[in-house]
């Protein structure tokens, strides 16, 4: 190839756009006026104006300034030494349900600093060694708390006990555990069960922490409205005392699942973690500075244990009901009816779930015509009034009508099989008569084990009677939504009867019906707690026709 050779003009042209690319380099990537040590973070907001410097060029170090002390989370970062000993206080009890302002712990013992104990309910109705529970006299016995797992301590023992010494100023060696916190003393043998998790102890807790921070009033009770009560105050974190995580975790799944739907925010502590609090709490003789406690400014400390010593879990074998009771006693449950009090939990699991059910948005939107829902009543609103649906009527009606059977034949516990093929023809035909008429009826026969998560909560919230034989898929009954017909109906081996889905149907204010094959029951006059030979077995008889008619009543309200 040919190369011409090189002029005395290409040289000039070559040196001059050198020098104009280092002439504006120098003018358009000057440093800015200040300059940033090494190491110090950078602001690089566009937006902000640049600071006044005295003198240009000079090196200056960017310095944040800390924000005022009132500004800051107190969540964050780490907790200096207290200074003060508050007492502790009680702001709500019932047996096994105990909502206390400044507890402490220390080697494992809880304990309530004051200066009296009389104020403050027999510590047998507050905590347990959290063994799990066995129906003997030797277990019992076993389950009463000592001095070891609560105590009480003069606001003169503390301080002797927790004062540091050797400082200029008044500090104690007590950190405080700061935020609001749910201590489980429950061991994991009913923790790792759906139902017990979700339906008793969740809806327990949710109805206690609730209720503590609602205003009592009579117009509760009744109300639909969601301003007639302030939200709760955010719960930080959860403790599980005696149990791992497996511990909590039932094999379907579905107690995180809810957990995290209604909670994604808390930090859960398990029973190791636990122990590493009561561990650096542990005191040595020859070291005072060992001498160390925990204080939980909020607490509320569930145990089951305790509650089966109260009246109310008794009878009817559910925590829950302990909790539940005292707060609708007290006219600090909005909404009983419908528990109203539950939908945060029960909403946020339905938008975790992508429901977009007719009864579930209507009630989220509360787009019902409220002025045609009365909101009070001629009977006092009582416990046994609630469970008997007596004010279901006051809800809206279904904007249809739809069945669903969950059904337990691929499992344990189930029907005999020609019972179940007679009890879905029964239902079938019912629901074809019933859309012949022109009524918008629809029938579901569900194996749950066949569903996603997902999709068994947004069958749930599609649901106005729930069917099913005794077992795990009724806790399901909580995302169902509030209408004046929504039902549980349940079947059992005759003579067989449990209180668990019966108590949460009816604290919901549902109606309930047990099935002995062709007979029904309901409250008042439900059974005593019976689990005759084949109540867990595989051949429970039901006659479908005479459920099918017990749908077909309970919807055109003959029952």
């Amino acid at each position: 190839m040919y190369a011409r050779p090189i002029t005395r003009r290409d040289v000039f042209l070559v040196l001059f756009g050198a020098c104009s690319m280092y002439i504006w380099s120098f003018i358009f990537n000057r440093p800015r006026e200040h300059s940033v040590l090494l190491g110090t973070p950078i602001d690089l907001n566009i937006n902000e104006p640049e600071p006044n410097v005295s003198t240009p060029n000079a090196p200056t170090t960017v310095s944040t300034t800390a924000p005022p002390e009132q500004d800051r989370d107190p969540l964050i970062g780490p907790s200096d030494p207290m200074t003060s000993l508050p007492h502790t206080s009680i702001l709500a009890h019932a047996p096994g349900w105990t909502l206390f302002k400044n507890l402490y712990m220390a080697n494992g013992t809880l304990l309530i600093v004051s200066p009296s104990n009389d104020s403050f309910p027999p510590i047998r109705m507050m905590t347990s060694p959290g063994y799990p529970a066995e129906n003997t006299p030797e277990d019992i016995a076993l389950r009463e708390p000592k001095a070891e797992h609560m105590d009480f301590l003069t606001p003169e023992q503390a301080e002797k006990r927790w004062k540091a010494s050797g400082t200029e100023s008044t500090t104690y060696r007590v950190w405080s555990v700061k935020g609001n916190t749910i201590l489980f003393n429950d061991p994991r043998q009913f923790l790792r069960h759906y139902y017990h998790f979700v339906a008793e102890l969740i809806f327990g807790t949710w109805a206690f922490w609730h209720g503590a921070f609602t205003k009592p009033s009579s117009d509760n009770s009744l109300s639909l409205s969601y301003s007639d009560a302030s939200y709760p105050p955010p719960i930080h974190r959860v403790i599980f005392a005696h149990s791992d995580s497996d511990g909590w975790h039932d094999n379907p799944a579905f107690d995180a699942y809810f957990f995290r739907a209604v909670l994604p925010y808390v930090t859960v502590e398990e029973q190791r973690a636990w122990e590493d609090r009561i561990v650096t709490t542990v005191p040595r003789s020859s070291d005072l500075a060992t001498n160390r406690a925990w204080h939980f400014p909020l607490v509320l400390l569930t145990d089951r244990s305790a509650s089966f010593r109260g009246s109310k879990c008794g009878p009817t074998q559910r925590t829950a009901a302990e909790a539940w009771e005292y707060m609708l006693t007290k006219n600090q449950l909005v909404g009983v009816h419908a528990a109203r009090w539950w939908d945060p939990l029960r909403e946020a699991v339905w938008r975790f779930a992508g429901v977009h059910t007719p009864d579930a948005v209507n009630w989220m939107k509360q787009s019902f015509a409220r002025e045609e829902l009365a909101t009070k009543s001629d009977k006092e609103v009582t416990p046994s009034l609630v469970r008997e649906g007596v004010f279901q009527e006051l809800l809206p009606a279904p904007q249809k009508i739809v069945i669903t059977y969950i059904s337990r034949q691929l499992g344990g516990r189930k029907l005999v099989d020609e019972a179940h093929d007679d009890l879905m023809l029964a239902i079938s035909e019912l629901v074809t008569r019933r859309k012949v008429k022109g009524e918008e009826w629809e029938f579901r026969h569900v194996n749950a084990q066949l569903l996603s998560k997902d999709e068994q909560i947004r069958m749930a919230a599609d649901t106005t009677i729930l069917l099913g034989v005794h077992g795990n898929g009724l806790t399901h009954l909580v995302f169902m939504p509030p209408t004046r017909l929504s039902t549980v109906i349940e079947i059992f081996y005759p003579k067989g009867f449990a209180h668990d889905y019966e108590w949460t149907a009816t604290a919901m204010g549902m109606k309930y019906f047990g099935v002995w094959n062709d007979t029904h029951f309901t409250l008042p006059d439900a059974p005593s707690v019976n689990y005759p030979p084949g109540f867990q077995g595989n051949s429970i008889p039901v006659h479908g026709p005479s459920v099918a008619k017990l749908i077909e009543d309970r919807v055109d309200g003959r029952i």
